[in-house]
């Protein structure tokens, strides 16, 4: 080889590497001065990698995201503009049986699924400090209606509170058998670790659930939750690098525990006399959760390339079977949303 020929070959290699370095550089700087919440928000597809859970519910990713179905013959998933209806395999899985289960076995009609995970996890733009790692899920107890909602509607429906007006307890015009045996289908699944449910629900399940008790403890008091019941899995088999949440106690949680909720949590607080006013601090400005403070794993999730195959139909006619879930070519969605959208397999039967 010529000596003028090799120092241009020399050459372009050095360009390059220092064009590859320079990238890198670039991606390093853009993480450290953009938030998180950002970087995670504007992925609009998952990480095309196997399923792994990297970090805590709340500190966070997921790497092979799979999405649940628009529409499945038990359940609507709404709020599509969110772009938050990913998870594990595992959480999709759980979600589908669940509607099912629901449908045939304890009169209720079908889920309205509210927000699971981003694509690739992570912080969210708005709401939810939690659904980090694709293994939480928003059930609205608002039992499906026998038609499907339009575009328009999954954005602008608002799902429905089970507790009386300024109340804390569960309102009898409201509440139906059929939504304790819903949360409690739930939380009879192995792989769900804890439902998250307002202390009036909790309330409600001890004094009248006389079905299997056993898996009670799972389903725990929290503030809010009185339109939806939040579902948890545990971290999945082969993510190493998920970090588990404390257990459930054994106990069914009806005694003191709750009770506290009503005495103290949730009791209206006593007017104060407003002291003299004192000028206010300038309030500091929240600091923002950088890609630095996740899991090292979830930069390289960022920066993976998106699924350029695994074709799915995102939108299902109710009343199919499995068989219609198989991952089929795309047909255009109604609803403007990413075109590759990865689903699950094999999907639960619906027989």
């Amino acid at each position: 080889m010529r000596k003028g020929s090799a120092m241009r070959q020399f050459s372009r290699l050095f360009t390059f590497v220092m064009l590859l370095a320079f990238v890198a550089a670039g991606h390093a700087v853009a993480s450290d001065t953009i938030p998180a919440k950002k970087l995670f928000g504007g992925k609009k597809l998952p990480a095309a990698m196997p399923a792994q859970v990297h970090g805590f519910y709340s500190k966070g990713c997921i790497a092979g995201g799979k999405a649940i179905a628009i529409d499945g013959p038990y359940w609507q998933a709404m709020r599509l503009t969110r772009n938050r209806r990913w998870g594990h395999p595992e959480l999709i899985a759980t979600v589908e049986q669940l509607a099912i289960d629901a449908a045939q076995k304890d009169g209720w009609p079908g889920l309205l699924v509210g927000d699971l995970s981003q694509p690739r996890g992570g912080p969210m733009l708005t709401g939810h400090a939690s659904h980090q790692v694709g293994l939480d899920a928003d059930i609205w107890l608002t039992p499906m209606p026998d038609r499907r909602f339009t575009a328009t509607e999954r954005e602008a429906t608002s799902a429905i509170s089970v507790l009386r007006a300024k109340s804390v307890v569960v309102d009898p015009n409201i509440w139906t058998e059929a939504h304790g045996r819903l949360i409690m289908r739930a939380a009879s699944y192995p792989q769900v670790q804890r439902i998250l449910v307002h202390p009036g629900i909790k309330k409600k399940l001890c004094d009248s659930w006389k079905g299997d008790r056993s898996d009670l403890n799972k389903v725990r008091p929290y503030y809010g939750h009185h339109y939806h019941m939040h579902i948890r899995l545990r971290c999945p088999k082969g993510s190493t690098n998920c970090k588990a949440q404390n257990a459930v106690p054994a106990d069914s949680g009806c005694g003191k525990a709750l009770d506290w909720w009503f005495d103290v949590a949730l009791k209206p607080k006593k007017a104060v006399k407003p002291a003299k006013p004192v000028k206010p601090k300038k309030p500091k400005k929240p600091r923002h959760v950088m890609l630095k403070d996740l899991p090292k794993a979830c930069a390289v999730v960022l920066e993976a390339p998106e699924p350029t195959s695994e074709l799915a139909v995102t939108s299902v006619a109710r009343g199919v079977t499995a068989s219609a879930f198989a991952p089929v070519k795309m047909i255009r969605s109604p609803f403007s949303l990413p075109a590759l959208v990865p689903v699950p397999q094999p999907r639960p039967s619906v027989q």
